[in-house]
């Protein structure tokens, strides 16, 4: 997979996760309510995908490393407080993505852990 295709994603997703979020901050949806939202633009966002020809495993590749992406913020923090270099707390989120494309996917975790962190390191400083 290429950056073209988290480059395609990333937008999308973050237009849309940002307001869901501005919801959930402003009291309007609640916890569960923000987590059935956010599964349900997941999917909404890799049925887009798959309709335009983007093979599944590639689409929940770049899907994957976009959520990553886009909690950096929370990554950094989760990295502060547990007083750990972010590269490791960065590494379990991959690594917790890859084994869920593992079992669903059926391909090896290893392997999608690499592609995943490809991926996400185009885009960390």
């Amino acid at each position: 997979m290429s950056r073209a295709l988290l480059d395609l994603v990333l937008p999308r997703l973050a237009q849309r996760l940002n307001r869901h979020l501005r919801r959930y901050r402003a009291g309007e949806l609640d916890e569960s309510q923000f987590s059935h939202k956010f599964e349900s633009l997941l999917q909404q966002q890799h049925a887009w995908l798959a309709n335009r020809g983007v093979d599944e495993v590639e689409a929940a590749l770049a899907i994957h490393a976009a959520v990553i992406v886009l909690s950096a913020p929370g990554l950094q923090a989760e990295s502060h407080e547990q007083a750990l270099p972010l590269e490791m707390v960065e590494f379990q989120a991959v690594r917790a993505a890859a084994s869920d494309i593992s079992q669903n996917y059926n391909v090896g975790e290893r392997w999608a852990t690499r592609r995943l962190s490809t991926l996400v390191a185009c885009y960390t400083d």
